[in-house]
């Protein structure tokens, strides 16, 4: 079959339209304005964490925000300075799950022995928090580098520290997600970098329910080859929840080098069907961002 050049570049117009930019009615309001279907995207369920869009805004007020979108959920970081009841009531009214939340942070370091009894203690009251909000993820971090102690010596105690969590974990059916960060640009003199580390931790603290915060920009950063590692954290029964934003800048997707509707068409296809997080910026503006994350949604 013959082609004409000008048949053929029109079809290649709308091809790379629709790959660029996705169904107008996925990633765009309608022509009343009406932006509730941008969130209800097909195939992956999004949570925006709102520690880094409306910024400005009140807490709760960013909740609304997020169900005025139509996103199914929200994550956060740290927990102690919230109004939970608050936060868990307004979730219920306006129909946003809370995907997870920060339970223990960077610092003290979970690296440290001498930090593991608050450990304990702030996982235990994490998972009652984790109740309130019917939430089943709570993220820890590894913590920073200590002088004159190897990494190996950390990763050790990490996984110590996890040791004696997971049952609490595991009693209260709250998953543990692990996250490994990245040094080259945001997180220098962290000491859990990388997904094959991160892997190691959580196996030798064997528990179903201490897994990895698999974060697709730091694990980008720190390694690319994100289908490629994907399919091996799959492989390893470790991936507990995936975070995103492209790089370079932190922001949502489209704004930089990652073909996120390749990335997140591969986790479908492993048969990841949790939250992903947002854990972006909004380069110019939320509902901006907002159409970009829709447009990743689509293949």
């Amino acid at each position: 079959m013959t082609i004409s050049r000008r048949a053929f570049l029109g079809a290649s117009g709308v091809a790379a339209s629709l790959t660029a930019f996705g169904p107008r009615a996925v990633a765009d309001e309608d022509s009343a304005g009406d932006v509730s279907r941008i969130g209800k995207t097909p195939h992956t369920k999004f949570a925006v964490n709102i520690e880094m869009w409306w910024r400005t805004l009140p807490f709760l007020d960013r909740i609304r925000k997020t169900a005025e979108l139509g996103f199914p959920a929200v994550e956060f970081w740290p927990w102690a300075n919230k109004d939970i009841p608050a936060v868990a009531a307004l979730c219920k009214e306006v129909g946003v799950a809370v995907a997870q939340f920060t339970a223990w942070g960077f610092r003290p370091g979970l690296n440290d022995p001498k930090n593991h009894d608050a450990f304990v203690q702030a996982v235990k009251d994490g998972c009652q928090v984790a109740h309130k909000l019917d939430c089943r993820l709570m993220t820890v971090v590894g913590g920073d580098d200590i002088p004159g102690v190897s990494q190996q010596e950390m990763h050790d105690q990490i996984v110590a520290g996890l040791k004696r969590a997971a049952p609490i974990a595991e009693a209260e059916d709250v998953t543990l997600i692990l996250e490994p960060m990245n040094i080259r640009v945001d997180h220098k003199g962290h000491s859990l970098y990388g997904s094959g580390p991160a892997i190691r931790i959580c196996e030798r603290v064997g528990s179903s329910h201490v897994k990895i915060n698999w974060d697709l920009y730091h694990m980008q950063i720190t390694e690319g080859d994100l289908c490629g590692h994907l399919n091996e954290g799959f492989k390893a029964g470790q991936i507990g929840y995936l975070q995103l934003a492209d790089h370079p800048g932190r922001n949502e997707p489209g704004t930089g080098e990652v073909h996120y509707n390749r990335v997140l068409q591969e986790a479908q296809k492993l048969g990841y069907e949790g939250y992903v997080g947002l854990e972006c910026r909004p380069k110019k503006d939320e509902l901006t961002a907002a159409k970009g994350v829709a447009a990743a949604d689509v293949w």
